[in-house]
């Protein structure tokens, strides 16, 4: 097979790629965390969007899914079962009935204050494990200000 690729260029990439390695980190850090909240039966990514939904105005999707990091196709995904479960509420927005707000109920909040100490432990002791976590904070924080294309 002379036309083949080269293994050793296999290798540089899994060594090298950083879309590879922040996407196993994140993986591993969902599993975790999906671990953490499942007595609650919450996913870590419904956390954190109950999280951002925790604000004195309720969002619209447009405004929710940038800073999720997601398309509004997904969010609308992950907002449906926590509406059937009444921790959430979509509602139209008052000055452009076009427009969609979210907001959590009092379910959500209750909840929220469930899930928050078992958070706290969890992300406390990953903290722990890694003394650079600032560093590393901020270095996820430039990488997600990146401009989108």
């Amino acid at each position: 097979m002379r036309d083949s690729f080269p293994h050793v260029k296999t290798l540089e990439v899994a060594q090298a790629c950083l879309c590879l390695h922040a996407q196993r980190a994140a993986r591993v850090l969902a599993r975790h965390f999906d671990e953490v909240f499942r007595p609650l039966d919450l996913t870590n990514g419904q956390f954190s969007l109950l999280m951002a939904l925790n604000r004195p105005h309720a969002p619209t999707v447009g405004e929710l899914a940038p800073f999720l990091a997601m398309d509004r196709t997904t969010l609308t995904a992950l907002i449906k079962p926590l509406e059937r479960r009444g921790l959430l509420a979509v509602i139209a927005d008052a000055h452009d009935r076009r427009k969609r707000r979210v907001r959590l109920t009092a379910a959500g909040h209750a909840l929220l204050k469930r899930a928050y100490p078992l958070w706290c432990d969890a992300h406390g002791a990953l903290e722990r494990r890694f003394a650079d976590a600032p560093a590393l904070r901020d270095l996820l924080r430039r990488v997600t200000s990146l401009p989108q294309t």
